[in-house]
């Protein structure tokens, strides 16, 4: 074991992930870049590295038990824990409500639901030997059942994106459950999980039509994923504070 606080972050070879790698690393930590694209990992921790950054590479697919249990032995063997987990790793099918199908929902579930459990599962013997774990989901202000049936914002007139909303919104419901969970074990009492979203950035999830850098979406994952002990936990924020369910 090290001293060093260790950090994985899902889907962290490019956009919003690598973002949080690159401000998580700054902070001194040592981050590990789960990727389920070899090259791209590669080409991301070599970036980070030149930065003068402790990364590495972290093969990972969220949606494979072996491979996300391949990613903790390796942790295991390296670190002998985890203190940040940052879930990250998200897909979008954007298809008209009235064409979107099973194979769509079942697909980005996969993904955004089962992925995130499978980590926090896997996960969770690492984060135990933590003195200050943290866990960050990655969701959307969409997933806001408040603003999604308020037809006056631009939640409430959006019906391209059933599978991402709802799978967003299960993602907060999530947190909230685990956020239960952990504070009624006297063995996770000192766990904090949060759910993050960062707005509409511009990534290649939204083609770069976002109106916001990830420097500025990574900005309310890494203060999340440093909270102090008496911060929040099973809460949904965004960095102008909370965002109504």
């Amino acid at each position: 074991m090290t001293d060093k606080v260790i950090a994985l972050v899902t889907g962290a070879n490019k956009g919003l992930g690598k973002e949080v790698a690159r401000q998580l690393g700054k902070r001194g930590m040592r981050v590990y870049v789960g990727s389920r694209d070899q090259m791209r990992g590669e080409a991301t921790v070599a970036e980070l590295v030149a930065d003068d950054l402790d990364a590495h590479l972290l093969p990972l697919d969220v949606t494979s038990d072996e491979s996300v249990t391949a990613a903790a032995d390796i942790l295991a063997e390296h670190e002998g824990y985890l203190d940040v987990l940052v879930n990250n790793a998200g897909i979008l099918a954007a298809r008209p409500a009235f064409e979107i199908d099973a194979a769509d929902m079942s697909r980005t579930y996969e993904t955004n639901v089962f992925g995130v459990v499978r980590m926090i599962h896997t996960m969770l013997p690492l984060l135990r030997r933590s003195q200050q774990p943290r866990i960050v989901n990655i969701a959307s202000t969409t997933a806001s059942l408040t603003l999604a049936s308020d037809p006056t914002t631009m939640f409430g007139r959006e019906d391209t994106i059933v599978a991402y909303a709802s799978s967003k919104a299960a993602v907060t419901m999530l947190t909230v459950q685990y956020g239960n969970a952990f504070r009624r074990s006297a063995d996770h009492a000192h766990f904090k999980i949060n759910t993050a979203t960062p707005g509409y950035i511009a990534t290649d999830l939204n083609n770069f039509s976002g109106n916001r850098t990830v420097e500025e979406g990574a900005t309310i994952v890494v203060d999340l994923a440093t909270l102090p002990d008496d911060g929040p936990s099973g809460g949904y924020f965004n960095d102008a504070g909370v965002v109504p369910w």
